[in-house]
């Protein structure tokens, strides 16, 4: 038991106080950059007398901003229709600035695209529903995403197509 001890705290000393080779995630800011609420049919489609037809459409973009720093924006796409009558439109793009240091390059991706919009999201849903509920509309309670999940669809999609292009052309 005390060799084993032993063996781990040299294990340790092989890695001095500030060696900088482990991976690190952190997140530095987040924000609105960019709000849209839109009412064209007030005050009249107040008296619409059906419930609104809801779509929402969600987007994902990143950009590198400085050395191991990248910003991850959240597109929500709002409409709610009464009728064929515009009720509302929300366009929000929520954003996050995150430091990713010693990142492996096949791990960079899936977090950019999955977990760094995880992260975001419920702070975008918030903005999302206090918009419309400040618009004189009941607030709109976005269901969780699994932002993992899509990503893995649109990854295995994006392959499909890659291995069927050759095949298209020859």
């Amino acid at each position: 038991m005390a060799d084993e001890q032993g063996a781990d705290q040299g294990a340790e000393a092989t890695f001095p106080n500030g060696a900088d080779n482990e991976p690190q995630v952190m997140m530095i800011a987040q924000y609105v950059k960019d709000l849209s609420f839109e009412n064209p049919n007030s005050p009249a489609i107040y008296q619409a007398p059906e419930q609104p037809k809801i779509d929402v459409q969600f987007n994902i973009g990143s950009q590198q901003a400085a050395d191991d720093v990248f910003e991850v924006m959240l597109k929500i796409e709002v409409a709610a229709t009464f009728g064929d009558t515009l009720g509302y439109a929300v366009e929000l793009v929520y954003a996050g600035l995150f430091g990713l240091r010693n990142i492996p390059a096949d791990q960079m991706q899936p977090f950019l695209f999955a977990e760094a919009p995880r992260l975001l999201f419920p702070f975008a849903r918030r903005v999302v529903s206090d918009a419309i509920r400040d618009g004189n509309f009941s607030p709109l309670v976005l269901e969780p995403i699994d932002f993992g999940t899509l990503y893995l669809q649109q990854a295995a999609q994006q392959a499909e197509l890659a291995t069927a292009e050759p095949a298209g052309e020859a």
